[in-house]
């Protein structure tokens, strides 16, 4: 996993899911925060926590935050 690009957290789906990339490669469809650390981990960052989501510069969280998982329609 390279270290200079965002780990991009897109928009919650209808179903609450939420796709989780590093650049070009989907890494899964996250429902909750312990969804994009493990996902996170298993790319190599093994010391990625929930409080390491909330603050680091890495994520780009679209459509809402860390606390957004529900669609809106």
């Amino acid at each position: 996993m390279a270290n200079d690009r965002p780990i991009v957290i897109y928009p919650p789906g209808e179903d609450g899911g939420r796709r989780v990339r590093d650049g070009p490669r989907f890494l899964g469809m996250a429902y909750g925060l312990l969804d994009v650390v493990e996902f996170l981990r298993l790319e190599g960052l093994e010391s990625v926590d929930h409080d390491w989501l909330r603050r680091s510069a890495r994520i780009e969280w679209r459509g809402g935050g860390p606390d957004v998982w529900r669609g809106h329609g």
